[in-house]
């Protein structure tokens, strides 16, 4: 929910990394954003469940990842 809402605002996702156990936003707000980006027009719970377990794992695979790691590739990759 964190990268999509910052997604949506238009910020520079590089530079960000994940804040775990930081409240942001409501459930409504959460839902309305996963069910914008998920790419099914009418999403079941599976679906939904499905988009952001995947989400989740590719985000933390890029920031576990030195090549996705704005201060060791610099502006090689930079908007990758």
């Amino acid at each position: 929910f964190q990268y999509l809402k910052r997604f949506d605002q238009g910020c520079d996702l590089d530079r960000f990394w994940y804040e775990a156990l930081s409240v942001e936003g409501s459930p409504a707000e959460c839902l309305q954003l996963f069910l914008l980006h998920c790419g099914v027009v009418d999403p079941s719970w599976a679906e939904l469940r499905n988009f952001t377990w995947f989400l989740n794992v590719q985000l933390r695979d890029c920031e576990a990842s030195v090549f996705c790691n704005p201060d060791f590739v610099q502006d090689t990759l930079n908007g990758f």
